[in-house]
């Protein structure tokens, strides 16, 4: 499983970094997923392995444009690329109406269709044969949504003593069962693949929450999962100079959150364009990092844009590139 940052700046993108963006895959660049859609995305994907004929679905957080105001241009641009595959856009209802909006007010067509499904609904859940998606509401200005995406379809081992124990001899019916699949014998037996597999190993689970201040929310879905990606827009001392009203997670907060949970994995993103990232200025990212670092214990990343992580089999969290 590998993700790639896309922009990693809060509200207004900085000369390193833009406003918010990732790409999810499981192995390998088709398909893809994205999660949030800030100003200029697509201009962000012309520097990866991603295409949008690729992309499988789009999932939004929130309505707030660092997080939407890219949506527009890249669904346009992949139809003057020639896109005809449907598009899945999981997103709160007004992303629908804005989508139309640009599209109905700029003599724009688009060549594909697109399936909206609302990601503030009661009972939301998406999956495909890569992922299962489940959401969680999250604390912001507007309704928020944390995602989690959670790998199907492992490898299987066969048990093979027992198939043979069982009479059940190598054919075309082992790759079956391996594949996940229940197979009727000639001999009229309906064999399980659950019966007959096991899985070597643990499903994978990420977390990509939206803007949110109360990491608290998380707990439950956090309790499973291997890496969490949550903002952190600011130090504690600058969150409580700016106050409440932005609603957005300190390092400190997020940090106690991610040490109390026993979280593995914790990268950090979307940073106030006020921190400096250049080897000089005031305040700087590594203020940031610092605190996270004084409360929380385990694998700690601050993202930058164009950083790539791999969430391997065994659970590790490995950077795969330095990013800019």
């Amino acid at each position: 499983m590998e993700f790639t940052f896309l922009g990693t700046s809060a509200g207004t993108p900085t000369r390193s970094r833009n406003v918010t963006g990732l790409a999810l895959c499981r192995s390998g660049p088709k398909p893809w997923y994205l999660v949030d859609c800030g100003e200029g995305t697509q201009h962000q994907l012309l520097r990866t392995r991603y295409s949008v004929m690729q992309l499988r679905a789009i999932f939004i957080t929130h309505i707030h444009g660092d997080h939407t105001f890219g949506l527009p241009g890249l669904l346009t641009s992949a139809s003057m690329l020639g896109r005809t595959e449907p598009l899945d856009i999981i997103a709160p209802t007004q992303v629908q109406r804005l989508i139309h909006a640009v599209i109905n007010n700029s003599d724009s067509s688009l060549s594909y269709s697109l399936n909206f499904i609302d990601s503030e609904a009661p009972d939301f859940y998406w999956q495909d044969d890569y992922f299962s998606v489940t959401n969680v509401a999250l604390s912001h200005r507007v309704p928020c949504r944390a995602y989690k995406f959670t790998e199907r379809h492992l490898e299987r081992q066969l048990l093979q003593a027992e198939l043979r124990q069982d009479g059940i001899e190598p054919g075309p019916s082992w790759g079956e069962l391996q594949k996940g699949n229940d197979v009727l014998l000639d001999d009229g037996r309906l064999i399980r693949s659950d019966d007959y597999t096991h899985l070597p190993r643990t499903a994978r689970r990420l977390i990509v929450a939206g803007d949110n201040d109360t990491p608290e929310l998380l707990a439950e879905a956090a309790r499973d999962s291997h890496v969490l990606v949550h903002e952190s827009t600011y130090t504690q001392e600058v969150a409580d100079r700016v106050g409440p009203w932005p609603q957005h997670s300190s390092a400190e907060q997020v940090a106690r959150f991610a040490q109390q949970v026993k979280l593995p994995n914790l990268v950090l993103t979307h940073f106030s364009s006020r921190y400096q990232s250049g080897p000089v200025g005031t305040p700087h990212i590594s203020q940031v990092a610092a605190e996270a670092m004084q409360h929380y214990q385990g694998n700690l990343f601050l993202a930058r844009d164009f950083e790539t992580y791999r969430l391997e089999k065994d659970l590790s969290l490995v950077p795969l590139s330095k990013g800019t």
